[in-house]
């Protein structure tokens, strides 16, 4: 549960320290796709329900927490929650618009709710561990060590489930269908990994995780590539 401060100084360093890691990450992956760019309007919408996603999942992890025994099957529910909503966060919008109309916006729309989820996530982080300041270093060390991959691991996460969409665009539905259980199966089993090996060590494994993740990064990356070429293909 975060801890609130009506602090004004606070505030802003939360706000800031959530948001701006995410708009970097954002400003990078939009320039990926210069040449046909989605309406900054859009763009700003989707991340806002990012954000709002946040706020839908918290009950629905307090709802597991309390019923779910197994310490295993909770890291699963947690992650397959997270997963669909930021999935539904794009897909509430984009279904009301036909800007969703090539490959490479499924994965750029994705990774924006993905942003937006992560920023919102990191500013109630911040929130929590703020007011201590004793404690916030050696919290910083154990399994809260999860804040600084927040970014890369719901962008991973969720650029898996476009990306699988992306490649399938011009398939046939049962071929769509399949490739986007398949990414959603692959999303949430890096995800739930991630928050594993994190928790279970106390995060003494995380500069491997980490290294793990910016690997799975570079691959993304390529795919990523692969999926601008195909809409430009078309």
């Amino acid at each position: 549960m975060a801890i609130l401060t009506s602090d004004p100084k606070t505030l802003l360093v939360v706000f800031l320290g959530g948001i701006i890691p995410s708009l970097f990450w954002l400003w990078f992956w939009l320039k990926e796709d210069e040449e046909h760019p989605e309406p900054k309007v859009l763009v700003t919408i989707v991340f806002i329900m990012g954000m709002i996603a946040v706020m839908l999942v918290l009950p629905i992890q307090k709802f597991i927490q309390d019923h779910i025994g197994s310490y295993e099957g909770k890291l699963v529910l947690w992650a397959c929650a997270e997963e669909i909503l930021k999935y539904l966060a794009v897909l509430i919008i984009l279904c009301k618009t036909h800007n969703a109309d090539k490959p490479i916006d499924w994965p750029i729309y994705l990774i924006t709710a993905a942003l937006g989820f992560a920023a919102l996530e990191n500013m109630l982080f911040l929130l929590k561990i703020f007011p201590s300041s004793i404690g916030t270093t050696l919290s910083l060390s154990t399994g809260n060590l999860r804040f600084l991959g927040a970014n890369l691991l719901h962008t991973i996460s969720s650029a898996i489930v476009g990306i699988s969409i992306g490649v399938s665009f011009y398939m046939k539905k049962w071929e769509r269908d399949c490739f986007l259980v398949a990414g959603f199966l692959i999303a949430i089993a890096l995800h739930s990994a991630f928050n594993f090996f994190i928790i279970r060590n106390d995060g003494n494994d995380f500069l491997k995780v980490l290294a793990f993740l910016w690997v799975v990064t570079i691959i993304i990356m390529l795919l990523f590539e692969k999926v601008r070429r195909m809409s430009q293909n078309y």
